[in-house]
This record gives C-alpha cells, sequence and structure tokens, in this order.
C-alpha cells in the first residue's frame, strides 16, 4: 500500500523504533548496461520515479512528518540512502526537528563494480540514526551489550557487511523481488543496537 497513507492509519506514538529505506530517486534515464553489453538488473521501479527534486523533497517531508507522529518518546528513526538521496533527507530530517546521533557508514564487501569505469565504484551507503528531537535523550542503545560483541571494543560507524546475495536473496520468475533489498546482518545491528525485547518496529517502505 501507500506508506504514508498506511502511517497516518496507525495511532500517535505507537512505534518504538522506524527503519526507513525509501526511495533513492536514482534519476536514471535509461538501461545500464555492462561492457559486454548486458543489462544491468538495476532499480528502475516506478516507485523511484519522481518529476523533480521539489516533489522528491515533498514526498520526503510528508512520510518523515508521518513517521514522527507515529513514534513514541524514546523512540529512534534510522534511515538509509546513497549520494543521490541522503543528503537531502539528512538536510530535510533536521529542517522537521530530528536530532542526529550518528551516521552509519555500510562499507559494502562486495560492491557491484562501476560497470563503464568512468567513476570510483560506490562501495557504500549512508544510515542517518536520529531521536524525534534534541530534548528527547531517553532511547535505547545497549553501549555494553554491543562492546561485548565487538570484542569488547566501541561499536564504530564503519560497518563492513556484504550485500544482500545468495539464498538471502529474495526472487520469482522476473528477477530480483526488492531492486535494493538490504542484508539481514545490516537490519539485525539495526535492531539490536537501538530496541529492546518486545519493541515496536515500523519499517514504512
Amino acid at each position: 500500500g501507500d506508506s504514508i497513507a498506511f502511517m497516518d492509519s496507525l495511532p500517535a506514538e505507537c512505534v518504538d523504533m522506524v527503519f526507513a529505506d525509501p526511495p533513492y530517486n536514482l534519476q536514471l534515464t535509461g538501461e545500464l548496461s555492462r561492457p559486454d553489453h548486458s543489462t544491468v538488473d538495476a532499480a528502475n521501479d516506478d516507485w523511484d520515479q519522481f518529476d523533480s527534486l521539489k516533489s522528491y523533497d515533498e514526498f520526503t517531508v510528508a512520510w518523515l512528518n508521518s513517521a514522527r507522529r507515529v513514534m513514541k518518546s524514546g523512540a529512534t528513526l534510522w534511515v538509509i540512502g546513497s549520494y543521490h538521496n541522503i543528503y537531502r533527507v539528512g538536510s530535510i530530517m533536521m529542517d522537521i526537528g530530528f536530532w542526529t546521533l550518528n551516521d552509519i557508514i555500510w562499507i559494502k564487501q562486495n560492491p557491484t563494480p562501476h560497470m563503464k569505469g568512468v567513476r570510483f565504484c560506490n562501495s557504500t551507503e549512508t544510515l542517518i540514526w536520529a531521536a524525534r528531537s534534541r530534548d528527547d535523550r531517553k532511547y535505547s542503545f545497549p553501549y555494553r551489550h554491543l562492546k561485548a560483541g565487538n570484542e569488547d571494543k566501541q561499536m564504530r560507524t564503519d560497518w563492513y557487511i556484504p550485500v544482500c546475495q545468495g539464498k538471502q536473496r529474495l526472487t520469482d520468475a522476473d528477477g530480483k523481488v526488492h531492486s535494493t533489498q538490504k542484508p539481514e546482518a545490516l537490519l539485525h545491528r539495526v535492531i539490536v543496537s537501538s530496541t529492546e525485547r518486545g519493541d515496536t518496529v515500523l519499517d514504512p517502505f
């Protein structure tokens, strides 16, 4: 269904954490091809098509406001994106009143090569972790638990995790079920680091 309409149908302050993987607005104008002329199965879905940067920003404002309304006091928001959208989303988050706690760099251990060789290989994505407001300080963060699971060292903001592949990748007769599916290891770390057992997590996308 429509993510904003769904969130608007929920009661206020009903979730403990939001993980958002919104459209990246890749602005692809045609098919991507490899040097051997085979086609790349890229994110060219209808849900990633916007008429302009202005319309993308308006969509971003709308879904962020809807998400903020359903977040409890102490809830946090995670947003993941690429260089195409994460800076715009982050700026809008600050304008709305979210308070950035960290930015995490997901370093892909097995990134897709840049097929045409005219740019650097895009091997990272950014996650923004934010509280509802600057004054909302009661969010979950099991520091000692995370440290214990990281060889007794503080968990850092550079996360080395492979992209989704193999049996984890959801496919059907037409190929990928979701063009930007995230790896379970990434979501596991997000959820473990910012929720408690029994919490309600909202993934609007």
